[in-house]
C-alpha cells in the first residue's frame, strides 16, 4: 500500500509529446511518455483523432515510453489529437491536458487538393502552457520568475481552453473548403512549402512568431501569394525557435536577451518594440496596440458588440445586403481584437499609417471599444484589406471570428467572399470599387489629388486611393468633358491640370485642393470627350470619328496632328510612360506615346479587361488605374501581377 500523499511509477499521472509539431502524409511521427501504469500493470492505449472532423482515426495499444505512429498516406492533411489512456482506467485528471498530444499532418503533395493553407500556432498554445508558473511558463509579462524558453519536447502545448481556433476549423468541411494545414512551425524557413499555396490563412490566436516566419509570409505575399488572418493579437512577440525547432526562446525583455548584442533585429520583444522596431502592421495591416481586450471575467463582454460597415460595396460583403452604418458580427469581437490609427472624413475613416499600417490599406469595418478599459484594454478593431506586393492581405482583426460562422449568415457570406476570392476559386475581375456611386465624368490625378468633374460642372477632389471618401468641391468646371495633367520631367511644363471643354477649348490651372483660375492653353479637337498629356505630348480623342490627335505641350499655337483611328478609345490616361485607354466595348488598351515622326503605332489590347460596364474616364498613380462613369462607382486597377503555382 501507498502512503497517501507519495507518487510512485504506478499512481504518476500520463503524459505524453511529441517529436515534432507536424508530419506529411505517409511519414512517422515520434511519441514518448511518462508515467502511467508501473510494470506489470494494466496497458495504455492511444486514440488518433482528426481534431476537424472528429473522426477516431486509430485505437492502438501502446507499451512502453516510446511510440511511434507511421501516418497512413491516405490520412487527409488535418490537425490531430493523439489522447493516451490507461486500458480500463479513468481518463487523467484535467484531460485534454498533458496525456493528449496534438499535431497536424501535411500533405504528401503540398497544394494538390487545395490552394489553400491553413496555419496552426502551436507556438502560443506552447507559450500559454503553464502560464504563471515559474520557470514553466512564458507567462506572464510582470513576473521576473517567468521563463525564457520552453520545449516542444514536452507535455501540453495544446489549445488553450476557449479553443479560438475551432469554430473557423470546424466550420470549414461543412462549407465545402477542402484545405491543406500546417504547423506554424512549419513557416519558419517555409519559403518552398508556400510555394505551393495560393492562400495562406492564419486563424485565432497567432502571437509568436519568428523572424524566419515573417520572412517567410511576407515574402510569399510579396510574391503573389494572398493572406487572411481571422485573427488578432497576430506576430504581437518575436521568438526564435533553437535547438533545430525543439524549444522557444522569448525573454519578452531586451535587457536580459544575450541577442541585444549580437543582431538586434532577432531581439525577443514585441515586435513593434526597440531595438526590432518591426511593426506587424506591415504584414498584417492592424495591431493589438490600438486594439482591444477583455480578460477573465470580464470576457462575457466580447459577446456584446459588433462591428459597423463602412465600405459596404467592397467586395468582401458582396452578397450580405448591408449597406454603410450596419451592424454585424456581434459576439465575433474578442477577447483580443487588433486595430489601426485612423483619420475620419465625416463617417468614413481612412488609415493614416502613422503605426506602420501600408498605405494601400481600406478600412472596410471599426468597432468602438474603448469601454473595454475596466475589463482589460479599451481600444478599437478595424477589419481591412490591403496589398502587400503582389498579393493581397484580408483582416478579420478579432481572435473570436470564427465561434459565431455557423450561426451569423453575414460572418459565414464574408468568410466565403474572401476564401473564394484569395484562393482563386472565385476570381473577383481586376477592377475593384474604390468609392460609392457619384456623378463624375472626367479623372486625371496630379500632385497626388484626385480630381474629377461631376454633372453640376463642379471640379471635385479625393484622395487616390482604395478608400471610399467622399468628394469635396474646390473650384468650377463648367463645360468640361475631360481632364488630363502633366507630370514631372515632362520638358519644361509645370505639374498642372488641364482640362478639354465641350466648346473645344483647352484650359489649365494650378493642381490645387482648393479655388485657382483656369487659364487658357490652346485649342482641342471638336468633339474631343478623352485628354492624356505624355512625354511633353497632348494626346486628344475624337470618339464621333475615332480619331486620335497630338500636339506639342510646349507650344500652345501649334497646330494637332492625326495619329491615326483611336482604337475605339473613349476614355484616356497616362500611366508608367505609356497611354492607356478604354474602349466602348469594355477593352481596356495600351501604347506607347508616340508623336507624329515615330510612324505607326497602335494600341493593343491587355490581358485584363476594363470595367464592366465601360467607364467615361481615366486616370493613373503609382501603378494604379482610376476609372468612372456617371452614377457609378469609382473603380480602380493595380498593375497586374500573376504569380505561378508550382504544384499541379
Amino acid at each position: 500500500m501507498t502512503d497517501r500523499g507519495t507518487t510512485t511509477a504506478a499512481t504518476a499521472p500520463l503524459r505524453a509529446w511529441a517529436e515534432r509539431t507536424s508530419c506529411v502524409q505517409g511519414g512517422p511521427i515520434a511519441f514518448h511518455l511518462t508515467g502511467g501504469p508501473g510494470p506489470g500493470g494494466p496497458p495504455a492505449r492511444v486514440v488518433v483523432t482528426d481534431a476537424v472532423t472528429d473522426d477516431v482515426r486509430l485505437r492502438a495499444p501502446v507499451s512502453g515510453a516510446d511510440w511511434t505512429l507511421d501516418v497512413p498516406a491516405d490520412w487527409p492533411s488535418s490537425l490531430y489529437r493523439a489522447t493516451f489512456e490507461v486500458t480500463g482506467g479513468p481518463a487523467p485528471e484535467g484531460a485534454g491536458a498533458e496525456h493528449e498530444v496534438w499535431f497536424v499532418v501535411r500533405a504528401a503533395r503540398p497544394g494538390a487538393h487545395s490552394p489553400v493553407l491553413v496555419s496552426v500556432p502551436f507556438a502560443t498554445w506552447r507559450a500559454y502552457t503553464h502560464a504563471g508558473q515559474p520557470h514553466r511558463g512564458l507567462y506572464y509579462t510582470e513576473q521576473p520568475d517567468r521563463a525564457a524558453r520552453v520545449s516542444f519536447a514536452s507535455p501540453g502545448g495544446g489549445p488553450p481552453p476557449e479553443r479560438w481556433e475551432e469554430g473557423l476549423l470546424r466550420w470549414l468541411p461543412g462549407a465545402g473548403y477542402p484545405v491543406e494545414f500546417c504547423s506554424g512551425l512549419d513557416l519558419h524557413d517555409g519559403d518552398e512549402l508556400l510555394g505551393h499555396y495560393r492562400l495562406l490563412v492564419v486563424n485565432g490566436h497567432d502571437e509568436y512568431w519568428s523572424m524566419e516566419m515573417r520572412d517567410s509570409v511576407e515574402s510569399f505575399a510579396r510574391r503573389g501569394g494572398n493572406l487572411a488572418f481571422f485573427a488578432a493579437n497576430t506576430a504581437w512577440w518575436q521568438m526564435r525557435l533553437e535547438d533545430d525547432g525543439r524549444t522557444m526562446v522569448c525573454h519578452r525583455d531586451a535587457v536580459t536577451d544575450p541577442m541585444t548584442a549580437l543582431d538586434p533585429r532577432r531581439v525577443t520583444v514585441e515586435w513593434s518594440s526597440s531595438p526590432v522596431e518591426r511593426p506587424e502592421n506591415t504584414m498584417t495591416g492592424v495591431s493589438f496596440r490600438r486594439g482591444a481586450g477583455a480578460w477573465g471575467e470580464g470576457m462575457t463582454i466580447m459577446r456584446k458588440d459588433a462591428y459597423t460597415v463602412r465600405f459596404a460595396a467592397h467586395w468582401v460583403f458582396a452578397g450580405t445586403g448591408l449597406v454603410d452604418g450596419d451592424p454585424f458580427a456581434r459576439g465575433a469581437l474578442g477577447y483580443e481584437t487588433d486595430a489601426c490609427a485612423l483619420e475620419w472624413d465625416g463617417d468614413v475613416p481612412r488609415a493614416t499609417g502613422a503605426d506602420g499600417t501600408p498605405a494601400s490599406f481600406v478600412v472596410l469595418a471599426t468597432a468602438d471599444l474603448r469601454h473595454w478599459r475596466p475589463y482589460g484594454q479599451g481600444g478599437a478593431a478595424t477589419m481591412g484589406v490591403f496589398r502587400l506586393g503582389a498579393g493581397t492581405v484580408f483582416n478579420a482583426a478579432t481572435i473570436n471570428w470564427g465561434s459565431v460562422l455557423e450561426d451569423d449568415p453575414v460572418v459565414d457570406r464574408i468568410t466565403r467572399n474572401v476564401l473564394d476570392r484569395l484562393s482563386g476559386a472565385a476570381p473577383g475581375g481586376a477592377w475593384e470599387v474604390a468609392g460609392g456611386a457619384a456623378q463624375v465624368h472626367a479623372l486625371a490625378v496630379c500632385e497626388s489629388v484626385l480630381f474629377g468633374v461631376d454633372e453640376q460642372g463642379l471640379l471635385v477632389c479625393r484622395e487616390p486611393s482604395g478608400q471610399n471618401v467622399p468628394w469635396r468641391p474646390v473650384g468650377t468646371a463648367a463645360g468640361v468633358r475631360a481632364l488630363a495633367s502633366s507630370r514631372e520631367a515632362s520638358g519644361s511644363l509645370p505639374l498642372e491640370l488641364y482640362a478639354a471643354t465641350d466648346d473645344g477649348r483647352l484650359l489649365r490651372r494650378d493642381p490645387v485642393p482648393g479655388p485657382a483660375e483656369w487659364v487658357e492653353a490652346g485649342t482641342v479637337p471638336a468633339g474631343t470627350g478623352a485628354l492624356a498629356l505624355c512625354d511633353a505630348g497632348v494626346f486628344a480623342v475624337t470618339p464621333h470619328d475615332d480619331t486620335l490627335h497630338y500636339r506639342s505641350a510646349l507650344g500652345p499655337q501649334e497646330p494637332w496632328y492625326v495619329l491615326g483611328d483611336a482604337g475605339g478609345a473613349v476614355a484616356l490616361t497616362t500611366l508608367n510612360s505609356r497611354l492607356w485607354a478604354v474602349t466602348a466595348d469594355g477593352r481596356l488598351r495600351t501604347r506607347l506615346p508616340a508623336g507624329p515622326g515615330a510612324g505607326p503605332v497602335r494600341f493593343t489590347d491587355c490581358a485584363d479587361a476594363g470595367p464592366a460596364g465601360g467607364c467615361t474616364a481615366l486616370a493613373a498613380r503609382a501603378g494604379v488605374l482610376y476609372a468612372a462613369r456617371g452614377g457609378g462607382p469609382l473603380l480602380m486597377r493595380r498593375q497586374s501581377a500573376t504569380r505561378a503555382r508550382s504544384g499541379p
